[in-house]
């Protein structure tokens, strides 16, 4: 692999947006920050790199907040679902 091919693998608008090339656990997972830091407002603002689901037979999964946004907004979208399968908004 070139150099440039290898660089470019590794770059991200944001540092916190990058999957780390060994294995880690979903503990290690739900620990990392993509962003943490103030805002133009002062508010400090904390974004979790991974967000970390259940399925309903409890098994635990760690969803890369910009890879898998898409199955991220599934999970969202089926929590606001009441027992029938209707949309419930609040």
């Amino acid at each position: 692999m070139s150099d440039y091919k290898r660089i470019d693998k590794r770059r991200t608008a944001n540092p916190g947006d990058r999957i780390a090339d060994e294995e880690q656990t979903i503990e290690e997972k739900s620990k990392q920050l993509a962003v943490d830091s103030p805002d133009i407002t002062g508010d400090h603002i904390q974004v979790p790199t991974y967000f970390i689901v259940e399925d309903e037979d409890g098994h635990q999964e760690a969803l890369h907040h910009v890879k898998d946004a898409e199955e991220i907004s599934d999970v969202i979208r089926q929590a606001r679902t009441d027992e029938d399968g209707n949309r419930k908004w609040w």
